[in-house]
């Protein structure tokens, strides 16, 4: 009986050692740290854990009928043994959320890097690689607005160099994960989150939605990779030349909802298309969320006539992306 129990826990630590724990393995410093955490949470409540579990394996042996142990039934208080049993946990509770006060604040994902890896501190001045990745039904865009290129599916990022997210929705909420680079955080349609990240090594891996969204949700997947700077610029280069054009157009289009969508390169990108994502006026004749709202603060909280507040707005909008033809102007305010 013993040896069938020994050969079935070695086959079983055999076939997880197999197992790819790229989230406590992975390649990016912000997921390093995240992991990091996971270790320390885990040996504190194990602290606990292990000898809760041999104390009641041991009192189980113990006052076990055959035994005869002895036993006091008037004991009823242990001053020492209340000080063990609350002390520690409180220990472990104060020591958990200071741990949590830091990290939170250290890795929110709003939070610009001051480093890319241990050592490897970054200056203040230093520029990020800005992507713009949009969640549709059931594919993944990413948008270059330094590059001017976007692709469908496919995301590349050079090693050691910031990358920060701009991520939105088209229609329901997804979540954006990739386990070797950094923590999972939510697109939303009609709102921006950010994640600042960066990956450490060259590789390639998965990215997926961990949000439900549909029938095509398991096959929402992408391929990520993490290049060299000069492999990256080369990449670049591979996509311009593609003649595919992300307009107004054609994102209407890809929007649409598709299953296993192939991988797609646009070697030209039409300029704060993201914009109107995120405040859902692609479509020809639609109204910006943003214009829609400051007309609304306006006309709330002033007296001006609609052609004021509508004059002010596109002054606004004017200021805020200047030589932007992609905006819808604001024509009346009622």
């Amino acid at each position: 009986m013993l040896l069938k129990r020994g050969l079935f826990v070695g086959l079983l630590a055999s076939l997880l050692a197999g197992c790819n724990t790229i989230v406590m393995n992975p390649a990016g410093d912000i997921a390093s740290q995240q992991a990091d955490l996971i270790v320390l949470a885990t040996v504190l409540m194990l602290i606990i854990i292990v000898p809760v579990i041999f104390l009641t394996i041991f009192f189980a042996w113990k006052y076990r009928q055959a035994n005869n142990a002895e036993y006091d039934p008037e004991w009823d208080h242990s001053t020492k043994l209340e000080l063990v049993i609350w002390g520690a946990p409180l220990l472990i509770i104060i020591v958990l959320g200071l741990v949590t006060w830091v990290s939170t604040h250290k890795l929110d994902p709003y939070r610009p890097l001051d480093r890319i890896a241990p050592g490897k501190p970054l200056a203040a001045d230093h520029k990020p690689l800005v992507v713009q990745a949009v969640a549709l039904d059931w594919k993944w865009l990413f948008i270059y607005p330094e590059q001017g290129i976007a692709t469908v599916n496919e995301l590349v990022t050079p090693v050691d160099v910031p990358v920060r997210f701009k991520i939105s929705a088209s229609t329901v909420m997804n979540a954006f994960y990739v386990p070797p680079l950094a923590g999972m955080i939510y697109a939303m349609p009609g709102m921006e989150t950010t994640l600042n990240a960066v990956i450490n090594q060259p590789g390639e891996w998965k990215g997926f939605s961990a949000n439900y969204s549909g029938a095509g949700f398991s096959h929402m997947r992408f391929d990520y990779r993490g290049v060299s700077q000069a492999e990256f610029d080369q990449w670049v280069g591979q996509v311009k030349a593609s003649f595919k054009v992300l307009d107004r157009e054609q994102y209407v289009e890809l929007e649409k909802p598709t299953i296993k969508h192939p991988a797609e390169r646009y070697g030209t990108v039409e300029q704060n298309i993201f914009h109107a994502i995120v405040n859902r006026c692609v479509a020809e004749g639609t109204q910006c969320m943003d214009h829609q709202m400051m007309a609304d603060s306006i006309r709330n909280g002033s007296r001006l006539s609609a052609e004021e507040i509508s004059m002010l707005i596109n002054e606004a909008m004017c200021t805020i992306a200047p030589n932007d033809d992609a905006l819808p102007i604001v024509t009346s305010a009622k």
